[in-house]
């Protein structure tokens, strides 16, 4: 059985988020299924950003009611040998271009 967790980064940005676009914890919840199935996912909106051992880091373009025809990114790691899935950050890609690359590392950092 596969589990979701989040980073306290993650939840915060999500927070602040949510309450410029209602829909988005539901539109994150939206995606569970998808990856429960097919954890790197399958199509345009899933690149795999970094492989580390038993890790895959995943950007993933969520698509949020709120934004209508705009999306969120949603960076998750994969956890292969556990079947697991952390949260690692969520943002608007009209305010952020490129995810956090120090707080991927440092993720990875604190899985080894």
């Amino acid at each position: 059985m596969s589990t979701f967790s989040s980073l306290p980064e993650f939840d915060k940005e999500l927070k602040k988020l949510s309450k410029k676009y209602p829909t988005l914890v539901s539109d994150i919840d939206d995606i569970k299924p998808i990856l429960r199935d097919c954890p790197t996912g399958t199509g345009k909106n899933f690149i795999i950003v970094k492989v580390s051992g038993d890790v895959k880091i995943i950007k993933v373009d969520v698509h949020c009611e709120s934004l209508r025809s705009r999306s969120i990114r949603l960076i998750y790691a994969y956890h292969q040998d556990r079947i697991e899935f952390m949260y690692i950050e969520v943002y608007f890609k009209g305010d952020k271009e490129n995810e956090d690359g120090a707080r991927i590392e440092e993720y990875l950092k604190s899985c080894t």
